[in-house]
């Protein structure tokens, strides 16, 4: 996130540190060119990532040596040796200006701000930012700028050269960047310090960095970058759902009563008036719905369930994810289940043809179920051949003579015989 460096965690973006931001009207916007109802609002309890894609980190092993490397003695001789940051070759770094040593060096999760110069590779610059300010690994700038930066030291400056992957991919920016660019950056290291505590922000304070990541999330959903989308998202519910040491200089306000959202946040004794408690219920819902949405382009649907089922917990009649959730169950073949779901969302919306698709296409689905299961039972009861033609055709059947008038004549044949017993008697 861009800034002065005078914002307390991470401030608004700037266009070649983060990428761009949805615009104003992008609550309009449809995200899923696929799909017309799966749109992100522009204004999904915390996700488990442990199951997602592990993101690229500086950890791994490097990459073996070519065998037109120089000697090491040679490259400790030159200070301007390049680094491959992930041994794949696509990141590199090399020190232009030397820092004050490796202690110095920034720590994930810390706020830092550097001087960013970035360019193509003809030459032109895109960006030139005196100071960019950022929280380090929320993945808040370029993903190549997250990598590097903590290998920066406190006054040094690199030259960055980063494959397309680790910039605008394959989208590029509107409209200095075009597609599979590279990028060169040269960043230099000008502070550090702790990122504020989540606990003493203030209502407003929260809203503001909430919507920040929630905005970076939309970023990385529109680029196609679903995990990195879930990320975000699961960072700006932290910041909201985190408890607040604050203390209530209202009285009025310090009510006994919890209200909704501390209920599930546990924000208890926070001074926030109630329009901002509504709003952070709002975030909260919005960030939960593109959380469910992200999820499902990953087919990680008992993610995106749990996700859909707290937004409906705020919101019974929350068309999205009502839609979702029943995309979630049909996805999993609980088309019983799904199909009264998507009547709920299709009767707040009867005009949405989306819902309208999705439902039409659950009934089939579940019809061709349910004749596949009768068939399978008629197998299993050895009476394959009637597969099709029940009921009408039983009592067309030659031997199906109804029991009734069996019964009736076993009666008379045995009338019969007891008269002409007593006839024979009595003779």
């Amino acid at each position: 996130m861009a800034s002065n460096g005078e914002e307390r965690r991470s401030s608004s973006p700037s266009r070649a540190g983060t990428g761009t931001e949805p615009s104003s009207t992008a609550d309009s916007t449809q995200l899923d060119t696929t799909e017309d109802f799966e749109v992100l609002e522009e204004e999904e309890e915390d996700e488990d990532l442990s199951e997602l894609p592990p993101l690229e980190d500086v950890g791994r092993p490097p990459a073996p040596p070519r065998e037109d490397a120089q000697p090491a003695e040679e490259a400790a001789e030159d200070p301007q040796e390049w680094l491959d940051v992930l041994g794949t070759g696509l990141l590199k770094k090399k020190t232009l200006v030397p820092g004050q040593g490796v202690d110095t060096r920034p720590r994930k999760g810390q706020d830092v701000t550097i001087r960013l110069k970035a360019t193509l590779e003809d030459g032109s610059v895109v960006e030139d930012n005196p100071a960019l300010t950022f929280t380090l690994g929320d993945c808040d700038v370029l993903q190549a700028l997250d990598l590097c930066v903590q290998l920066l030291e406190m006054g040094e400056t690199a030259l960055i050269q980063s494959d397309a992957k680790y910039c605008y991919g394959v989208q590029g920016r509107s409209p200095d960047i075009p597609p599979n660019a590279a990028l060169s950056l040269e960043v230099e290291l000008l502070a550090t310090r702790d990122a504020p505590d989540l606990e003493l922000l203030s209502g407003k304070e929260k809203i503001e960095l909430a919507n920040r990541k929630r905005e970076r999330g939309n970023f990385f959903y529109q680029q196609a970058d679903y995990v990195l989308a879930i990320n975000s998202y699961d960072i700006a519910l932290k910041v909201i759902t985190s408890s607040s040491k604050g203390t209530c200089s209202h009285p009025a306000r310090a009510t006994p009563t919890p209200s909704p959202l501390q209920l599930t946040s546990g924000l208890f004794a926070v001074d926030f008036s109630p329009e901002e408690e509504a709003e952070l219920l709002d975030v909260k819902v919005k960030c939960l719905n593109n959380l469910a949405a992200s999820q499902l382009k990953l087919d990680h649907y008992e993610a995106a369930l749990k996700s859909c089922n707290q937004v409906l917990e705020h919101q019974p009649e929350n068309i999205k994810a009502l839609f979702r959730k029943g995309k979630v169950l049909a996805q999993q073949g609980e088309y019983r289940e799904a199909i009264p779901i998507l009547k709920a969302a299709l009767k707040l919306e009867p005009s949405n043809k989306t819902i309208h698709a999705e439902l039409s296409k659950l009934v089939k689905k579940h019809a061709d179920q349910r004749s596949l299961e009768t068939e399978m039972y008629r197998k299993m009861l050895g009476n394959p051949s009637a597969a099709g033609t029940p009921g009408k055709c039983k009592d067309k059947l030659p031997w199906s003579i109804p029991w009734k008038w069996l019964f009736g004549a076993t009666a008379i044949a045995l009338g019969g015989v007891a008269l002409s017993v007593v006839i024979a008697a009595r003779n």
